[in-house]
């Protein structure tokens, strides 16, 4: 494998050059022999065949014996003509469907017709109306009306929404936008402030009473979003922010999952905090070097030791909140920002440095299922434990997409690298939606669930893409 540093030349991709195409590659049937055969062809192989067959007739010479044998020679020949003329015109159209088929576009009926559209449109639209036929209005006796998803699409239990899938539910109808007014977003940022929990923050529904930060960025981030007072949430992340300590919630902070989480959370919500240049240290402090790609820094599920294997979910989730934290807090003037960068820049190189091809079927982009253990309030001997399942796809296009990936593609000659690695994650994203909702596989089961937050980062992942892609004419 190919994996250079900065100042060690530009990585080599694996990818095979294309073959030389002629001028006529893209219409294999323009050859003065395919037109001749083409026309002959049109005449119809029958009339091909009769054409010969009186041409012969007429110009054999008498002293060949009778008329008979006349007759069987050009009807021979006529016979041969018909069925060289009919395979070769069968040839030429198989020839032809191939070419179109090979210099069709994998969108399909997307390139029909210049201008048709393509087929995001209709999934962004499917998408939408499934959340919209599937949003749950409950009367809670303690909360009053709820308005909103569980965790997942579809679950056989009482669907009561949750912080978690509300959260998620309304940063997709921000993306999407609402077109109509069957589905308000008001209502649901009345909920996430109606789940609040008694002391302040969120939990996940397998966390109980006990705010979680990760939790309570993600609620904050959607609210701030959605155009919730800067006063209130202040309050709130004051709540999160001295809770998130190493003292108080010490697997938290070792976690790159949380740890990337809250920063991503509290940009959004409190982008003047005075907490996130600390997270954002404490993330890229957590970098590790890997000595199977070239020693260059990347992230396992731990920002201490042991940092378990590199990884290139967390990896990719390091540089999406270090990109964004970049364009809030900036990166010069200080030793700790430049550090920052540093690591941000070689985590994008390390991810741009996978081996493998194809890409959008190799193992960086396997998706992920960890633990996160934290000792239970009321019992520090048992813990309580957060299942949290990686769409690690979406996260590599996502990061592959942020404008700091951009930036090193172009100044160290890393285009193709980031252009196939891309294209990789996102045909994978793709692969994995149908109209619009992704399904995750459990784990050793048959079941499938549709998780809110997958469905999110997939269609995250594929707008981002298309707003990347977008090219207008003229």
């Amino acid at each position: 494998m190919s994996q250079q540093q900065l100042g060690r030349g530009p990585l080599r991709s694996r990818r095979p050059d294309p073959a030389p195409t002629s001028p006529d590659a893209d219409h294999p049937d323009t050859s003065p022999p395919a037109r001749f055969v083409g026309w002959l062809g049109g005449l119809g192989a029958a009339a091909a065949g009769y054409g010969v067959f009186q041409f012969l007739f007429s110009v054999l010479p008498d002293s060949i014996d009778g008329s008979a044998a006349r007759y069987v020679i050009s009807g021979v020949s006529g016979l041969g003509t018909f069925v060289a003329a009919w395979l070769a015109a069968g040839l030429l159209r198989a020839r032809a469907d191939s070419g179109t088929r090979a210099h069709a576009p994998a969108v399909g009926t997307a390139a029909m017709a210049p201008g048709a559209p393509g087929p995001l449109p209709r999934v962004f639209t499917a998408a939408y109306e499934t959340l919209v036929d599937q949003v749950s209005v409950v009367e809670d006796p303690d909360h009053g009306r709820l308005t909103g998803w569980p965790h997942s699409l579809g679950e056989d239990t009482p669907s009561r929404p949750t912080p978690v899938g509300t959260a998620y539910g309304l940063h997709i109808m921000l993306d999407l936008g609402v077109p109509e007014g069957r589905l308000s977003t008001g209502d649901l940022v009345d909920t996430l402030w109606r789940l609040r929990l008694p002391d302040g923050g969120w939990s996940a529904r397998s966390q109980g009473s006990e705010a979680r930060p990760e939790v309570t960025a993600l609620v904050l981030g959607a609210l701030a979003r959605a155009g919730a007072s800067t006063e209130r949430l202040a309050a709130e992340v004051d709540r999160c922010t001295g809770a998130f300590t190493r003292q108080l919630d010490r697997t938290g902070r070792e976690s790159t999952h949380v740890v990337t989480t809250v920063l991503r959370g509290l940009l959004r919500a409190a982008p003047r905090s005075e907490v996130l240049p600390l997270l954002r240290e404490a993330l890229a402090d957590g970098a590790i070097s890997d000595p199977r790609r070239d020693h260059l820094r990347c992230w396992g599920y731990r920002l201490q030791p042991p940092y378990g294997r590199p990884s290139p979910l967390h990896t990719a989730q390091a540089v999406v909140a270090l990109d964004r934290a970049a364009r809030v807090l900036g990166e010069e003037g200080d030793a700790r920002a430049a550090r920052a960068r540093a690591a941000r820049e070689d985590g994008i190189r390390w991810l741009l440095s996978c081996p493998e091809a194809p890409h959008d079927i190799c193992p960086d982009l396997a998706n992920l299922h960890e633990e996160v253990r934290r000792p239970r309030p009321d019992d520090p001997t048992r813990h309580e434990v957060l299942n949290v399942r990686h769409f690690t796809a979406s996260w590599l296009a996502r990061a592959l997409l942020s404008p700091g990936a951009l930036e090193i593609a172009r100044a160290e000659g890393l285009e193709e690298e980031l252009r196939i690695r891309l294209e990789g994650a996102v045909a994978a994203v793709w692969a994995g939606q149908t109209d619009g909702i992704w399904l995750w596989e459990r784990d050793e089961s048959t079941e499938q669930r549709r998780p809110m937050w997958m469905t999110y980062q997939g269609l995250s992942a594929l707008r981002s893409h298309a707003v990347w892609m977008y090219q207008p004419r003229g």
